[in-house]
């Protein structure tokens, strides 16, 4: 499969993981997780990493992710801002270990996230459900910083929800079917940009919000491979899975459209799926990568992809 990502490439590849930061005036993307639901060890959930300058912007928070970050040696306290596609448990099961974790290895501040309307009251719950263990360790035994277990969360609208130093965060409407709202993100960052789709089906209003960007990140789902895995849901149930996301055919015009310096895919359903690039390849000729956990990219004047363990 990965020798026929590399034709028609336009981008320089690297064969070896670095956790190192991006150049000062560069984006570097890291997928932390390109799974989905299903609790394989070889994709952990949905979460992608964006450095922009000397910030640190988390995208989704999917199992797994602080794991993850913590393979890659970035330390929790480093991480500005958490942004979500939407509220589904498969983007958001991470929230309390990264919360959590981060407090008890030294994050001070509160730790700020951004999302669709239910984000706020998600997150006060979430307080409520750990006040126990909040209370233990901020009043009675280690007596951690009270801010650190703070989750100030914010509830946002299609725009740009996020402007600081040079960084600015969009948030885009896409097509999750009956998930409403649910976001995809742009970064822009020193003339260079990458867009995440989240969970989408086709969407004219993405391909709109991607015009222009150097990356996009677009989930799928393989039809025809998904109906072969086993996973105890009926056909109706299935089908209406389908439904919500893109296949590869129909992220292969959003690529024709968009004509990104790289087309990258993550959220990969299942999480195997054999023939994926050559169902997009019927309607995409354009440099194609097929996203794998800890995969970097480096978004400057060329873009560069890291593969983990090569």
């Amino acid at each position: 499969m990965r020798s026929l990502t590399r034709t028609f490439f336009l981008v320089a590849i690297s064969t070896v993981l670095s956790s190192a930061p991006a150049p000062a005036q560069s984006l570097k993307v890291t997928l932390l997780g390109t799974g989905n639901p299903r609790p394989v060890m070889s994709r952990f959930g949905p979460s992608i990493l964006v450095e922009a300058g000397n910030q640190k912007l988390l995208f989704d928070c999917g199992r797994g992710a602080t794991q993850r970050l913590y393979q890659l040696n970035i330390p929790f306290t480093a991480i500005d801002a958490l942004f979500l596609t939407h509220l589904h448990s498969d983007h958001t099961v991470g929230i309390p270990d990264l919360w959590l974790t981060g407090w008890i290895m030294d994050r001070s501040v509160p730790l700020r996230i951004w999302g669709p309307p239910g984000t706020k009251h998600m997150a006060s719950h979430l307080q409520q459900a750990y006040a126990f263990d909040v209370h233990i360790r901020r009043d009675v035994d280690e007596r951690f910083p009270a801010a650190g277990a703070v989750l100030q969360a914010q509830d946002v609208k299609p725009g740009v929800i996020y402007a600081n130093q040079g960084v600015k965060v969009t948030a885009f409407a896409v097509d999750h079917g009956p998930v409403k709202p649910a976001y995809g993100y742009r970064v822009d960052f020193a003339g260079h940009s990458v867009v995440l789709s989240g969970d989408t089906r086709y969407s004219e209003n993405l391909i709109r919000a991607a015009m222009g960007t150097d990356v996009l990140i677009h989930e799928v789902l393989d039809p025809a491979a998904y109906s072969d895995t086993p996973n105890g849901l009926s056909a109706q149930q299935r089908q209406k899975i389908v439904a919500h996301h893109t296949t590869p055919e129909q992220a292969g015009q959003v690529f024709t459209q968009v004509k990104p310096k790289l087309a990258v895919y993550s959220h990969i359903v299942p999480p195997d799926v054999p023939d994926i690039v050559s169902h997009t390849r019927k309607t995409y000729s354009g440099p194609l990568e097929v996203g794998e956990d800890l995969m970097s990219i480096e978004i400057g004047d060329s873009v560069v992809v890291h593969h983990p363990g090569r």
